[in-house]
């Protein structure tokens, strides 16, 4: 799928929407991308992991690693067309952790996705496990990169789409954006100190 593609997929999925959004990093934002128009159809679930797959065909994956919720979604729908397992963290007490028996073995090599990446926090969570468990990771990988500025997450990053999309702390929300009422989307159960 070409930029343009997804795109005008997210805007017929009515999954592009406009106000005043409180996301989950805790900024502010007059764009929010509901990721689970995406997720929610299977035939567009598929071809978004294949499409992510496709990347990697020719690396030497182990494990591909997401992040409870959406990321469950995508790192099966990976792992299937790679032919590789795929395992989530999920977060205990605001910090992300690998339950229900899943493990990373120092020489794994590690491909991680994501759904929606704004400050790349979830990601860097999902880094630090997987540094914990002494693996290699090979590709962090999502469906539509919305930073501001080119992350810099000290490993390969890849997107389906690159969608800059203005954020604010709290305490520099626009004028014309404090005027319009919050909505606070999904949570993922993130402490924002």
């Amino acid at each position: 799928m070409r930029q343009d593609e997804i795109i005008e997929l997210l805007k017929n999925k009515k999954a592009m929407l406009e106000g005043h959004f409180l996301l989950t990093s805790g900024r502010h934002s007059n764009i929010y991308i509901e990721k689970f128009r995406l997720l929610e159809d299977p035939i567009l679930l598929d071809q978004i992991c294949k499409q992510i797959a496709s990347k990697f065909i020719n690396l030497k994956v182990d494990i591909v690693l997401g992040a409870a919720i959406g990321g469950i979604l995508i790192a099966g729908g990976v792992g299937r067309y790679l032919n590789k397992k795929h395992i989530f963290t999920e977060r205990v007490n605001g910090n992300m952790e690998l339950r229900r028996g899943f493990s990373i073995k120092p020489s794994d090599n590690v491909l991680i996705v994501e759904d929606i990446v704004t400050t790349g926090s979830s990601i860097f969570e999902m880094i630090d496990v997987v540094k914990k468990c002494k693996a290699n990771i090979i590709n962090i990988s999502c469906i539509v990169n919305r930073s501001e500025e080119e992350l810099d997450i000290g490993y390969p990053f890849t997107s389906l789409l690159r969608l800059p999309a203005q954020s604010w702390e709290p305490d520099s929300i626009p004028d014309w954006l404090k005027n319009i009422p919050i909505t606070s989307r999904g949570r993922t159960g993130k402490i924002n100190e």
